[in-house]
């Protein structure tokens, strides 16, 4: 019986921990800072550096059927 109550307060004490740490990040919104200060940075970096087509180059030939 003792072990199971040393599970049951060690499995406590780790969810106390992961609480605590899941607020801290809803608290001051760090989930949010690091999208808007880390990860936008590097996706705009990324996706305005690729390579695409020109596509006001390409020739506009859509012929009209006249019957």
């Amino acid at each position: 019986m003792n072990k199971f109550i040393k599970f049951i307060l060690k499995l406590t004490g780790i969810a106390a921990l992961v609480y605590g740490a899941l607020f801290a990040v809803f608290y001051y919104d760090l989930d949010g800072k690091f999208m808007y200060y880390i990860w936008e940075p590097l996706m705009i970096k990324r996706f305005d550096s690729m390579k695409r087509q020109d596509t006001t180059a390409m020739p506009y030939s859509m012929k009209e059927k006249v019957q």
